[in-house]
């Protein structure tokens, strides 16, 4: 049963190690990737532009916890 289970185990784990290859090789991880970089950046600028006054502080220099 063991030899069983280790076999099976081993095919497994190259089978997802091919469907990882195909996924990053046919470049929709790149795409998603790039699509979830934009929208983090969009949201710490709209956070930045909110709670910041001044052009020059940082988001994390106007966080309440930093400024106390």
């Amino acid at each position: 049963m063991n030899i069983r289970d280790s076999l099976a185990a081993t095919i497994t784990l190259a089978i997802s190690t091919l469907a990882m290859a195909g996924v990053v090789g046919s470049g929709a991880y790149a795409q998603a990737a790039g699509a979830e970089a934009r929208g983090v950046h969009a949201l710490s600028s709209v956070m930045a532009h909110t709670l910041c006054d001044e052009p020059s502080t940082t988001l994390a220099a106007a966080a309440p916890e930093v400024t106390q």
